[in-house]
Order: structure tokens, then C-alpha cells, then sequence
């Protein structure tokens, strides 16, 4: 037998043999709306997230981002404070989310494969001139992080206003 066959042979009867680490990959997408916009995020890897903070960081989006949970804040026309509508079991702890904030963290655990944790909030552009509705290309530049297992995997949204956060393996 030819040597780079029984070598070529070998490797794809590893690859498909060996077990592969399960990823954890969390699907984060956002819908516009009013008076609430949306954030839903689901568990499309291959194992529960353990413990793990969720970020969402809008400084570098192309609106300028900021969060409105007041009517006496910066942002425009009507206000929205943070309410969880999907998963609320998943949520550790309230975030502490002021107005005009650009970041926002959540404290999760326990979110299964599959399984969807989603919330709804108001979302202001501060730069532009339709400051309390946003377009999917306005979102983009936004970055969204997944600190777990002492790692941080971070991805930046698109005009999709949709992005996946991938840990390299189940680090829980």
C-alpha cells in the first residue's frame, strides 16, 4: 500500500473516530421595535452554559448606541426599562443597565442547547437623525462577548443584526 494512502487512510479514520469537543456557541440576534426593541439569544452549540456573563457593548456601533430605560435620561421620545420576556430562569441577577448606557452585562447560568434566554429593552441612536428607531445596519459595529471559563469570545455584529459567539469548547 502507498504510503500517503495508509496516511491519508489513518487521518480520516481519526477524524471521524475521535470524539471532538462540544462548542458553545450562543446565537445573538436583535430585532427592532417600538416600543421595544428585542434581544434573543439561543444556545445553538453543544452543551449548557455553566456560569457566564453576557456582554453587549455598543461604542463602537455606527449609530452610536445607548440604552434608554428612562424618560429623563438622553435618549428619544419614549423609554423602556430591561424586562426579560424568554428564559428569565437563566438570569442570575437584575443587570444594572442606567440610562445612556452604551455596555450591559448579564449574569446567566444554565442555559441549555437549544434553550433561549431572550429580553426586551429600549435602544436610541444617538448619532443620525432617527434617533428612537434602529436600522439592522446601525447595529453594526456593536460587539457582543461571552466570558466563561476563564476566556472571553467576543464577535462583532454585521448589518444582520444577527452574530454567533464561539467558545472553542465547553468550558462551563
Amino acid at each position: 500500500m502507498n504510503i500517503k494512502k495508509l496516511t491519508l487512510s489513518i487521518s480520516v479514520i481519526s477524524s471521524l473516530a475521535l470524539p471532538r469537543a462540544a462548542a458553545a456557541d450562543l446565537e445573538v440576534e436583535f430585532i427592532e421595535g417600538a416600543p421595544r426593541d428585542s434581544f434573543i439569544l439561543k444556545n445553538v452549540g453543544g452543551c449548557e452554559l455553566g456560569a457566564v456573563q453576557f456582554e453587549i457593548d455598543f461604542e463602537s456601533s455606527i449609530a452610536g448606541l445607548i440604552f434608554e430605560v428612562s424618560d429623563e435620561g438622553e435618549g428619544v421620545e419614549v423609554s423602556q426599562p430591561f424586562e426579560v420576556t424568554a428564559g428569565a430562569k437563566y438570569l442570575i441577577a437584575q443587570p444594572l443597565v442606567a440610562d445612556g448606557d452604551q455596555r450591559a452585562k448579564f449574569d446567566m447560568a444554565g442555559l441549555g442547547t437549544n434553550e433561549t434566554f431572550a429580553f426586551t429593552i429600549d435602544v436610541d441612536a444617538s448619532l443620525g437623525t432617527r434617533g428612537n428607531t434602529v436600522a439592522d445596519s446601525e447595529i453594526s459595529g456593536t460587539k457582543f462577548s461571552l466570558h466563561l471559563g476563564g476566556g472571553t469570545y467576543s464577535a462583532v455584529m454585521g448589518i444582520e443584526a444577527q452574530v454567533i459567539l464561539t467558545a472553542p469548547n465547553c468550558l462551563t
